[in-house]
């Protein structure tokens, strides 16, 4: 237990000072900054808490003594974590609710491991039936708050991936899969937590290994996420969405366009629109964004979204099915076309990308296809 105990001060004070050293690659990024510090805090207060299990050797001691520290460390260092997250997810923009509740939990705990070791009247680290409910109900309430910070964080992410989907034209999803996958891994290690401090057997050194594994695995990949282009382009697409909304707003509150135009009118003119560029192969050009797509096509932004809202497509899956149908059209007439000859032709970003997204789409390789 000593040595669980050793090693997670080691690693946590490593990922803690690996954060540290993060400022100048993100210097100007006051989200991803205010984020990282958030992290920071949590690792330490984690650390701290595993250092003083160590050293003053509570669990030998029995499991109530060990659970009140546990708790009192454990609920603000997932708060803060979870409020990381959404910080990255939300650019900065959270509600005051998003942003305490955590503290409010930690409060609440706080009383009532306070009450409880007040009225047994036993000293502050006895086993009490008082203070064991206590914990209990305090741990409760600390699954209660990481399950809702779980439900926002599911929620931020889908209008994340959605907004991708319905602004580049290749699958963009890579960039949120270390997030995808810390959205998961938060709620089990929140559903371990309760193991890991009231559980005193040795299988508590599993739990402990997939618990250490999963923070590291966080903190490394939200380390990589914020110093690449991620989250620029995230914000590209988001920021782009978000215009496009405010701009058709506006021009329903002026009454310059209606309703009955926006869903009727005005998709026949943008279908004509659509097949004219089509027919001209204006879906072959790599990089193709939708506010691009759209003024090619010569139709505002917001319709072209209407347009594909109504067939009930996303922009990327559109312009990839295209392609495809164009790749099926070459892989027949010039069975001498390489996969990277296609690719290029098509509008793919790369061969293996063409082949895999082929796969997806037909069930069989472009090789097999011919």
């Amino acid at each position: 237990m000593e040595l669980m105990q050793f090693t997670a001060v080691v690693l946590l004070t490593l990922l803690t000072l690996k954060l540290l050293v993060l400022p100048s690659m993100v210097t100007g990024n006051m989200v991803a900054n205010h984020a990282r510090w958030l992290m920071v805090i949590s690792l330490a207060m984690l650390a701290i808490q595993f250092l003083l299990q160590y050293k003053l050797g509570l669990r030998a001691m029995g499991v109530t003594q060990a659970v009140m520290l546990n708790l009192v460390f454990f609920i603000p260092a997932s708060w803060l974590f979870s409020v990381a997250v959404l910080l990255l997810q939300r650019q900065g923009h959270i509600t005051k609710w998003d942003r305490w509740i955590g503290l409010w939990v930690w409060i609440v705990a706080l009383v009532l491991i306070s009450v409880a070791a007040t009225i047994d009247g036993q000293p502050l680290l006895s086993e009490t039936p008082e203070l064991f409910w206590a914990e209990v109900a305090a741990s409760a309430c600390y699954l209660v708050m990481q399950g809702y910070y779980d439900w926002r964080h599911i929620t931020n992410l889908r209008a994340m991936r959605q907004a991708l989907d319905n602004y580049y034209d290749q699958d963009m999803h890579h960039l949120l899969r270390w997030m995808r996958l810390s959205v998961l891994i938060l709620p089990t290690l929140a559903l371990m937590v309760p193991l890991l401090i009231f559980v005193n057997h040795p299988v508590l050194a599993i739990f402990s290994l997939i618990f250490f594994g999963g923070i590291y695995y966080m903190v490394d990949n939200f380390c990589s996420y914020i110093v690449s282009s991620a989250p620029k382009k995230v914000l590209e697409a988001e920021a782009s969405e978000e215009q496009e909304k405010m701009k058709e707003k506006k021009l329903l509150h002026a009454n310059i366009i209606s309703n009955e135009e926006v869903s009727d009118e005005q998709m026949k003119r943008v279908n004509r629109a659509v097949d004219l560029w089509i027919k001209k192969g204006g879906y072959l050009q790599n990089g193709m964004k939708l506010p691009l797509a759209a003024e090619e096509i010569g139709v505002p932004q917001y319709q072209l979204t209407n347009w594909l809202r109504q067939k009930k497509m996303k922009y990327n899956e559109w312009i990839t099915c295209l392609r495809i149908e164009e790749a099926q059209r070459i892989i027949v007439e010039h069975p001498d076309w390489s996969n990277e000859a296609i690719a290029q032709h098509c509008g793919f970003a790369d061969r293996s990308y063409f082949q895999r997204v082929f796969k997806e789409k037909t069930g069989k390789t472009p090789s097999d296809y011919a």
